[in-house]
């Protein structure tokens, strides 16, 4: 199966144990991802706080790179993601917006007709495209024994998804179901960890990590596994910034999910960028899965 692939600048750097998993990942389950060639930032937030058509024109050149011969791009990172299909979304409706946008494009030798490609998360492509039986044959590692609590943000299931609920979403906690590990009820699995209010107003924004901790801690989670880039570096590298602001000691594991779905599938943790997190997954991960292990020899 091919997809075009567009990591975005988080996936290049700071968030690199996405990538690296994400590819990992894709490799065993048959996913074919095209990195596309030349590829710019989407811009996050920053962009469409500016200027609308600006901020279009920038993005619609990363749909616009896309081989004629694939329609569907896949983009791992939440921002990235929700601004590639509102794009292409604003481009269908509105006409005027659309020509402006190829007018900018043109400058470039390039054009965009938009609805020619669907935006896709990686999630939605291993659960609606390779699915339950191909998945659950792959595994090697079975992660019973680990409890789970899916973090899916909130920029990828609002409001463009279509795969999945926007207030209760559940793909994830289903994926992990297949892998044999124990998904948690995690309340607060739809809800915004801050993105940049950490650079505003701190108390706020430790606030808001705090909801995400507690609730995971709650249910007894091993882990929390994100989807995007900047949910995990919030909950990971703030983590001890909202113990020092709210006297707590959590110390959870905030890992991505393809990192996790990489163990399952056999995958050498060192192939999957495990140690990049803040507060360390592995020994986590050892321990819960030996001991599983050996309550089942025993």
């Amino acid at each position: 199966m091919k997809y075009a692939y567009y990591p975005g600048c988080s996936l290049e750097c700071s968030s690199a144990a996405y990538d690296v998993s994400v590819r990992a990942v894709a490799d065993v389950l048959g996913i074919d991802l095209r990195e596309l060639d030349d590829w710019n930032c989407c811009g996050a937030t920053e962009y469409f706080s500016q200027d609308e058509l600006t901020a279009c024109a920038v993005i619609a050149r990363n749909l616009a790179l896309v081989d004629p011969q694939i329609d569907q791009l896949v983009a791992p990172c939440a921002a990235c993601f929700l601004n590639l299909k509102k794009t292409d979304h604003l481009m269908t409706d509105n006409q005027e917006l659309g020509h402006k946008i190829n007018e900018a494009l043109a400058a470039g030798g390039l054009h965009y007709d938009p609805g020619r490609v669907q935006v896709r998360h990686l999630l939605e492509v291993i659960c609606m495209d390779i699915g339950e039986a191909a998945v659950r044959e792959k595994v090697v590692r079975p992660l019973v024994g680990l409890r789970v609590a899916p973090y899916y943000g909130c920029q990828i299931v609002r409001p463009f998804a279509g795969f999945d609920s926007t207030e209760y979403p559940m793909k994830l906690d289903e994926l992990f179901t297949w892998l044999g590990a124990e998904v948690v009820d995690y309340p607060a699995k739809a809800h915004c960890c801050g993105g940049h209010m950490t650079q505003i107003s701190e108390p706020q924004a430790f606030e808001l990590i705090r909801r995400l901790l507690q609730s995971a801690v709650d249910q007894n989670a091993d882990m929390i596994l994100c989807m995007c880039p900047m949910c995990q570096l919030n909950l990971d590298a703030y983590q001890s910034r909202v113990n020092g602001h709210f006297k707590t000691s959590f110390k959870i594991p905030i890992v991505f999910f393809t990192q996790m779905l990489g163990i399952a599938l056999g995958i050498e943790p060192n192939k999957l960028a495990f140690g990049k997190e803040i507060v360390p997954a592995e020994p986590v991960i050892q321990n819960r899965l030996s001991a599983a292990t050996h309550e089942t020899a025993v």
